[in-house]
């Protein structure tokens, strides 16, 4: 047989979730011309890209324009995309180990972190992670119902999502209705009562996570007055001399003007209020049987640098709200045959090849899977590059796995046809893609989504003449 990685024999590699971090691996995978590789792309919805599709808030379109790029990646010949399947459910890691000399894991951590504080289980005390899957019409949440009539929501978290989704809940119909929000959201964040959106961070504002134009948005909202007490501005001592000094960020300290610049303004009067407070953790959540109030502890900080950490003064704060968002972080789940570290909800790599020490052979691992839920969507470029460059070495050493079904493709086809005869293939994804944005077009928005599998399903089989 030909030398693994040529045009007789070429690298087969299977990916598991099609997310930013999965594209981009695929994408230096089949970049370089002397190597034949050809990419096969599992996810568990039947759509591909991920965040991008069921994570970015529907507002930010222009970020979503990365597609595009994807596209391309998809085109190339030695692509194949497989929707509505998933590995440890549908496929073993075994059994894609069977059919592929490299299985990559990019299906990212799903999983919100928790806060470990009393009441956080109420009725009422939701995941941020839910309410986004919930606007952005993924389909196993939306059935989901948030209660939105209380007029005081608190979001917990000082990140993008917290911002995202405290954005969500103040923009008006009017603008709604110019994105690809879910229609049911639509309905029910346009007949909401909510008047304030209260954002706490555990840090302080130079210790915010949040991107400069998220912060900038907060302060742009056409229906939303933003507040910040012009008190919690007052840097500590640690905290002035970090941002005063070269090892701060250009990001974090761009983001103490803006607050500052927030913190000055008079409120305008407008129908609602995002409210963002810094050096709150909440310490419980409470009320009967549903919640009612979040119990919350002033910190104050000690450290040094980047390293500044919160400690509870032991002061007490009582914010009434019916209902509580927690943006605190994310965790990766375990998949059966690959190690998992259970401490970090991630897969044990070395730049990308799983396990630490010892390396498990043709197993890698990139995204937030493999150095958890920090960056942008550009992040993950650079990590599949570093990732990818692991599988070429060990191809170049003959350390990759040679099993005898990886020179078949048609194995893991007929394999699906049998486990999953509804799967959908990339072509299915521009059938339901076609359709959504057809159904978009006669009301200006750039597509309605279909919001459940079985939609989707049919609108793949409709495409293909099926």
């Amino acid at each position: 047989m030909s030398a693994l990685g040529t045009e007789n024999n070429p690298l087969r590699v299977a990916i598991v979730g099609s997310g930013p971090a999965g594209f981009y691996a695929a994408e230096h995978l089949m970049k370089p011309e002397e190597t034949a590789v050809e990419v096969d792309m599992f996810d568990r919805l039947p759509t591909p890209f991920g965040l991008v599709r069921a994570g970015v808030a529907p507002d930010h379109p222009k970020i979503k324009s990365v597609i595009r790029v994807y596209e391309k990646t998809a085109a190339r010949e030695g692509f194949r995309f497989f929707g509505g399947v998933e590995v440890g459910r549908d496929l073993s890691v075994d059994e894609l180990r069977e059919r592929y000399h490299c299985v990559v894991f990019a299906y990212g951590t799903a999983t919100d972190n928790k806060l470990g504080i009393p009441g956080e289980d109420l009725p009422g005390s939701r995941s941020a992670t839910e309410f986004v899957n919930w606007y952005n019409a993924h389909p196993d949440f939306a059935d989901r119902e948030f209660d939105l009539s209380h007029e005081r929501v608190v979001v917990i978290g000082n990140g993008n999502v917290a911002a995202d989704v405290a954005r969500m809940l103040a923009l008006p119909r009017s603008e709604l209705e110019e994105t690809d929000t879910a229609d049911h959201a639509i309905e029910a964040l346009a007949a909401s009562g909510v008047r304030e959106i209260v954002v706490l961070g555990r840090r302080g504002p130079a210790q915010a996570a949040f991107t400069n134009p998220e912060v900038r948005e907060l302060g742009e909202m056409t229906q939303a007055d933003i507040v910040i007490d012009p008190e919690e501005m007052k840097l500590d001592g640690a905290s002035r001399a970090w941002v005063d000094s070269e090892d701060c960020g250009p990001t974090n300290r761009r983001n103490v003007e803006i607050f500052t610049e927030f913190s000055q303004r008079d409120p305008e009067g407008k129908l609602q209020r995002i409210v963002l407070r810094f050096c709150c953790s909440p310490v419980s959540i409470e009320g009967d049987g549903r919640v009612e109030r979040v119990v919350v502890g002033r910190n104050e900080l000690a450290g040094d640098g980047d390293r500044i950490k919160a400690s509870d003064t032991g002061d007490r704060e009582t914010i009434e709200t019916g209902l509580v968002l927690r943006s605190i972080g994310y965790r990766g789940e375990p998949l059966d045959g690959v190690p998992f570290d259970e401490s970090r909800g991630l897969i044990p790599n070395e730049a990308g090849r799983v396990g630490k020490g010892e390396h498990v052979r043709g197993l890698y691992a990139v995204g937030w899977i493999k150095r958890g839920p920090s960056g942008v969507i550009g992040t993950n470029k650079k990590d599949a590059a570093e990732t990818v460059a692991r599988v070429f070495e060990d191809l170049e050493a003959g350390t990759v796995p040679e099993p005898e079904l990886a020179s078949d493709p048609a194995s893991i086809e007929a394999l699906l046809g049998e486990r999953v005869p509804d799967h959908v293939t990339y072509e299915g994804w521009k059938a339901i893609d076609a359709a959504e944005v057809a159904a978009g077009e006669p009301l200006g928005r750039p597509r309605v989504k279909l919001v459940s599998t079985e939609e989707m399903v049919a609108a793949a089989k409709a495409g293909a003449g099926v």
